[in-house]
């Protein structure tokens, strides 16, 4: 019991920037972390959840929208959006070593920033286009599977990098672990499918698998594999798919 708090706390601090003070982790707490990243998510989601309402009280959808992202982008730091703009930054590089090296770069190119504002807009336009309690619930829920979206690449492909800020989970996930991610996952669906039935659920992982499978094409044949930066760009691509298959459900 007490591995599995640690490798929580490991998640949590590796996603989020919402300190855990005293907390003592080792390496294998983070190699074991992944299991718990769709729970993060839906913690984070709910924290995102709870701005959106205050939000829609102070002014409505459009300033309840802002609200939730600004939540996000406040609790994780802006991590995984960092992702997205790196990867897009490196799409236009000749070889994987040059594109390898520009991800690295910390710096803001034109195609990171054009994917970034696209990105953003979107999550922003479609919390707004939503009655506000389905926005109140998609929320956590697309922050918990699109964490799963990203542990589902770390399963099924490889790490890219000799080294990293991804390296813990470079030999991939336990069985444990992803069972765990799965069944997280399956909570969320099954809450989703409870609240507005069964297609909403199938509307929601259909643009969740669509934003998974279109970020796996940008990086997966030219890199061999996964940086950390891909994550962060699977897990916002699979969070915009939910939010657009659950406007197009309406």
């Amino acid at each position: 019991m007490r591995r599995h708090l640690a490798s929580l706390c490991a998640a949590w601090i590796f996603l989020t920037r919402i300190p855990l003070p005293g907390v003592s982790l080792e390496e294998r707490d983070f190699v074991a972390a992944p299991g718990w990243y769709p729970l993060v998510g839906l913690a984070l989601g709910g924290i995102a959840s709870g701005a959106c309402y205050v939000g829609w009280l102070i002014g409505g959808a459009w300033i309840a929208a802002i609200f939730a992202l600004a939540a996000t982008l406040l609790a994780t730091g802006a991590f995984h959006e960092d992702g997205l703009a790196d990867l897009f930054d490196g799409l236009g590089a000749p070889s994987r070593e040059r594109m390898m090296e520009i991800m690295r770069d910390s710096r803001l190119g034109t195609f990171g920033a054009a994917a970034l504002f696209v990105a953003l807009a979107l999550k922003v336009t479609a919390l707004a286009a939503m009655p506000m309690a389905l926005a109140l619930l998609a929320l956590p829920l697309a922050h918990a599977l699109s964490r799963l979206s990203a542990v589902a690449v770390i399963a099924t492909s490889r790490y890219a990098r000799p080294e990293g800020i991804a390296k813990p989970v470079a030999a991939g996930i336990s069985r444990q672990a992803l069972w765990l991610a799965i069944a997280t996952g399956l909570v969320a669906l099954g809450l989703l499918a409870a609240v507005h039935g069964i297609a909403a659920a199938i509307a929601g992982l259909v643009g969740l698998g669509m934003g998974h499978g279109a970020a796996r094409l940008f990086f997966e044949r030219k890199l061999g594999g996964y940086t950390g930066d891909c994550l962060g760009a699977v897990q916002q691509m699979s969070e915009i798919g939910f939010y657009l298959a659950l406007l197009a459900w309406l």
